[in-house]
């Protein structure tokens, strides 16, 4: 059939498939974004002995629906004084840069022979970290616009924030490029599948990586000595990238931009209605691809134990898409817990962990890497 062989065409396939893959994660992760916010709520109740919603659906189901509906019909206010260009930009802003880290992360192996990947490219991390800095000029321009010393007084402490914890952030990851060789996020998520994860380097039937050495003679259930030396850097870089993710997403206890009981609400003190909706919905769109980031790079991405790839069938590339998510679900489990559990740092706090502190140990982290790769090579 001719309208067959048209969308058969490289050029053609490439696009509407990437439409598609485009189109449902957008609607996945707009879904869990908006119930990340009740599951926010009922992890606090859980946590403080309290029930959480229950009255809108069963367990409190729809409550996230009627949020959003609530968000619509309330008034869109703007206060005199205020800057109406950059508080208008300044929402989308927040929302937009998390978004955009998405296209990058491998969410799946392949589907019918599709790659599960909006776009595979080769310096992905450098993509994710570009844009996701991008986030906090909507956060400043927000303090800024609104003409008010408490949204200011927010986006003072972001823009502090942001460069206390950035470098410490990209230096985080350096000892992972090192190892697999690669920038690009698929091709570090196949070094995981044939070597076992950053954080869990034991693996029953290790493989060739695109490390040779790493593989030595002896293994022992997939442990050799190999995966245990270059385990000891991979745990740093993950305490040290999960640390800053937690600052990159201004969460408890790098909430310093909001910090309620200070600031009111902190930059977004003057924003109403589906305004204030964009900024609420960009900090959990924010943690949904920081964690899809912490998974790729350090949990083994989609991969599984002696669960094959979807090359052996569309069973398993759905079962490879179920995976990562899942994953990502347990790392967001994992901010929101934090969330209720620790204190609030001070300012000067946070300044000193990340200047004096990670700042130092992600830089010495990447010389044990050297040293323990120079150590694999002359052995080999």
């Amino acid at each position: 059939m001719p309208y067959l062989d048209l969308f058969l065409k490289p050029e053609v396939f490439l696009v509407w498939t990437s439409v598609l893959k485009t189109g449902g994660i957008i609607g996945i992760v707009l879904t869990m974004v908006a119930y990340s916010v009740w599951a926010e709520r009922k992890v606090s109740a859980f946590i403080q002995d309290r029930v959480g919603p229950n009255r809108v659906g069963w367990a409190g189901l729809i409550q996230p629906i009627a949020d959003g509906v609530k968000l619509l019909l309330k008034e869109n206010f703007v206060p005199a004084g205020v800057n109406k260009f950059y508080f208008s930009i300044a929402p989308s802003l927040a929302m937009v840069p998390a978004i955009l880290v998405l296209a990058v992360l491998p969410f799946g192996s392949s589907l019918f022979g599709v790659p599960m990947v909006i776009a595979d490219l080769q310096v992905g991390i450098l993509w994710v970290f570009a844009v996701s800095s991008l986030g906090v000029y909507g956060i400043v321009l927000a303090g800024w616009s609104s003409n008010s010393k408490y949204p200011f007084l927010g986006g003072i402490r972001s823009s502090s924030q942001m460069i206390s914890y950035e470098l410490s952030l990209g230096l985080s990851v350096i000892p992972v490029f090192m190892i697999t060789g690669t920038l690009n996020l698929g091709e570090i998520v196949q070094y995981q599948v044939a070597n076992g994860w950053m954080v869990f380097p034991a693996w029953f039937q290790p493989g060739p990586g695109v490390v040779e050495f790493v593989e030595t003679s002896g293994a022992v259930l997939g442990v050799s000595v190999a995966k245990i030396a270059l385990w000891i850097p991979m745990m740093i870089s993950f305490v040290v990238f999960m640390v800053a993710m937690f600052a990159e997403t201004n969460r408890v206890p790098f909430d310093l931009p909001e910090a309620e009981q200070e600031l009111v609400a902190g930059y977004h003190t003057e924003y109403s209605s589906m305004r204030f909706a964009l900024f609420f919905l960009g900090e959990y769109a924010a943690i949904i691809a920081g964690s899809g980031v912490i998974v790729t790079l350090f949990l083994g991405g989609w991969s599984l134990p002696f669960v094959p790839d979807g090359s052996q069938g569309w069973v398993w590339g759905l079962v490879n898409i179920g995976t990562f998510f899942a994953k990502v679900a347990a790392v967001i489990f994992f901010f929101l817990w934090v969330r209720w559990t620790l204190p609030r740092f001070r300012f000067d706090q946070l300044m000193k962990l990340g200047w004096y502190f990670f700042f130092e140990l992600a830089l010495l982290n990447i010389f044990l890497t050297a040293g323990i790769l120079a150590w694999l090579q002359s052995q080999s």
